[in-house]
C-alpha cells in the first residue's frame, strides 16, 4: 500500500539544501573545538587483532555504505523506511564533506606517526596529517543515527545500532589511527549532522534531485 505522506518531494527543497550546510558547518566547528581534547588523549598499545582488526573496521564501514545506498535505491522515497535511508545518505555525505574540510584545516598528526610515546599536540602540520576528526567514526555514526532517531521510540531495539560507532571509535584508537578526541569529534559530527537533517522538514535533500524512477524505488518495478 502506498504511503501518501511521502508521495511527492517537498517544494523548496533545493533552497533548504543550500541552507543546510550552515548548520552542518556550525556543528563541525563545535565538534572541532580544540578544548574537546581536555587532556584525555594518550597513546594506547597497538592492537590489530580479533574484533579490532583493521579488516573488520573496513567491513563495517563499507557494509554500512552499501546498505544505505542499496536500501535507498530499493525503497525509494515514498515510504518511511525509504525516506530514512535517503536521510542516512544525506547525513553521511554532508558529515563526510565537513570532516574532510576539518582534516585539512587542523592537519593533526596521527598517533602512529607522532613519535615515541606519542604527542597529541601536533596540530597544523600540513598535508598528509588528517587525524582530526575520525572520518570513519563520522561515517558510521552519520549512517546509523537517522534510523535511531526515526525508529528508536517505536522499536527500542534499534538503539543497539549505537554500538556500531562506539565499536568503530574504540577500534580506530586501538590501531593508533586516531586520538581519543578525534573519535569523540567524529561521533559528535556524525550524530549532530544526522540530527540536523532529521529535524529539517525538507529532507531528504539528495532524493529531491533524483529521477522519478529513483524516487519511486526499484522495488516498485517488481
Amino acid at each position: 500500500m502506498r504511503d501518501h505522506n511521502y508521495a511527492r518531494p517537498v517544494r523548496g527543497g533545493k533552497r533548504a539544501a543550500l541552507r543546510a550546510p550552515r548548520g552542518l558547518l556550525l556543528a563541525g566547528l563545535l565538534a572541532a573545538a580544540p578544548c574537546c581534547r581536555a587532556g584525555i588523549d594518550h597513546m594506547v598499545p597497538y592492537d590489530d587483532s580479533g574484533i579490532w582488526k583493521r579488516s573488520n573496521q573496513q567491513a563495517l564501514e563499507y557494509g554500512l555504505i552499501a546498505a544505505e545506498v542499496g536500501g535507498a535505491l530499493w525503497y525509494g522515497g515514498e515510504t518511511r523506511l525509504g525516506k530514512t535511508f535517503w536521510r542516512s545518505i544525506d547525513s553521511s555525505v554532508a558529515a563526510g564533506i565537513v570532516a574532510q574540510i576539518m582534516k585539512y584545516s587542523f592537519s593533526r598528526v596521527r598517533p602512529i606517526d607522532s613519535g615515541p610515546g606519542g604527542d597529541p599536540n601536533l596540530w597544523f602540520k600540513g598535508h598528509g596529517n588528517e587525524s582530526f576528526p575520525s572520518g570513519e567514526t563520522t561515517a558510521v555514526s552519520s549512517i546509523v543515527t537517522p534510523f535511531i532517531l526515526e525508529y528508536g521510540h517505536d522499536h527500542p531495539a534499534v538503539y543497539a545500532l549505537a554500538l556500531l560507532p562506539v565499536y568503530d571509535a574504540i577500534a580506530r584508537v586501538k590501531v593508533q589511527a586516531h586520538w581519543q578526541s578525534d573519535v569523540l569529534a567524529g561521533l559528535a559530527l556524525g550524530t549532530g549532522t544526522a540530527w540536523l537533517i532529521h529535524r529539517s522538514p525538507n529532507s531528504p535533500f539528495i532524493l529531491q534531485v533524483m529521477p522519478h524512477g529513483i524516487y519511486v524505488g526499484i522495488s516498485k518495478h517488481f
